[in-house]
């Protein structure tokens, strides 16, 4: 073990470009330029925000009646055997993710580059660690990335890290695997991804210009509809997948979905998207194969259908009023 760690250390050292240049956002140099709250709180994102309501309340009743269904209990018959993989595949899809990302020269996503040997060091040791199928190397990994998470935190602002607060509940889960604490692990990283989505969507609405630009320079097709109007949606899309996964609702089936459209805008924005979502796509694999059954949704704290369609829709407005309301003054 102490042989393969040392020649990942090497060979990431030697391969590592120290040099590369920076940019502001992902897929746009446009300077952001925050939106007004008067034309944020539009016609149509109110529109939206109770059609949205309305279908998750529905979704939330109607979900749950599926599992029945023939094809629904094969499928998730086999996927519950892979479960066993699930924590192996987050272990090494992490550490693959980490190489794509150390050989670009950035952590966490093409935004964050790196300019510290010390830095990079302790990325490929991170690496290391987890390439070792041992549970204390894990956990030291773990700790370690925890710690260049913060480092990167500190240089660019907690709001901005916000994006990526996926990988501190990926930290957590291979931080208490193999401990009395793992049954907690998934239900976090679901937490985490869903707050993270959320997040990054309501980028969309509040600085609108920089997704603008993406639009037209990448050819981004908004079936018939105007620009604007479609980054509204899609940001609404976006938001509603992550209000999935924390509510508990987000089954496998939809989980397979999100994932597709994943791959498809890698096809669009090609190897900076990998960069950036390759995470993302271990985190929504091991989605599809564990599916919610160890989460209890808050919705179950209510018996009557009615109740659960009242919860789940007071329950968007009021998440969704508070994303944008703390999005818009801290960020």
């Amino acid at each position: 073990m102490r042989k393969l760690f040392l020649a990942v250390l090497s060979f990431g050292l030697l391969a590592t470009p120290f040099f590369t240049n920076a940019h502001v956002k992902w897929f746009t140099e446009v300077e952001p330029v925050k939106e007004s709250i008067e034309n944020i709180l539009s016609p149509l994102f109110i529109s939206l925000t109770f059609l949205a309501a309305i279908v998750l309340a529905f979704l939330a009743i109607l979900i749950p009646k599926t599992t029945g269904w023939a094809f629904i209990q094969k499928a998730d018959e086999k996927l519950s055997g892979l479960r066993k993989y699930s924590k192996t595949i987050l272990k090494y899809g992490t550490a693959i993710a980490l190489i794509i990302q150390i050989l670009s020269g950035t952590l966490f996503a093409p935004e964050f580059h790196l300019h510290s040997t010390i830095v990079i060091v302790f990325v490929w040791g991170v690496i290391g660690c987890l390439l070792i199928p041992h549970p204390i190397a894990t956990k030291i990994g773990s700790v370690i990335l925890l710690g260049l998470f913060v480092y990167i935190t500190m240089q660019n602002g907690i709001f901005h890290m916000l994006d990526y607060g996926f990988y501190v509940a990926i930290i957590g889960v291979l931080l208490v695997s193999n401990t009395k604490w793992e049954n907690i692990g998934f239900p976090f990283l679901y937490l985490g991804t869903g707050l993270s989505l959320c997040w990054v969507a309501v980028e969309k609405w509040v600085y609108p210009g920089m997704s603008l630009d993406i639009v037209v320079h990448h050819h981004v097709p908004t079936f018939g509809f105007a620009p604007a109007v479609f980054i509204v949606m899609a940001a609404f899309i976006e938001f509603v997948v992550g209000y999935l996964l924390v509510v508990g609702i987000l089954n496998r089936v939809l989980g397979f979905v999100v994932t597709v459209i994943f791959i498809l805008t890698t096809m669009l924005f090609g190897f900076t998207e990998i960069i950036g979502h390759f995470m993302i796509h271990i985190v929504l694999i091991i989605f599809i194969i564990e599916g919610v059954s160890f989460y209890n949704p808050p919705i179950k704290m209510h018996n009557r259908v009615m109740d659960q369609f009242i919860f789940v829709f007071l329950n968007f407005l009021f998440v969704i009023s508070t994303f944008v309301l703390i999005y818009y003054r801290f960020a």
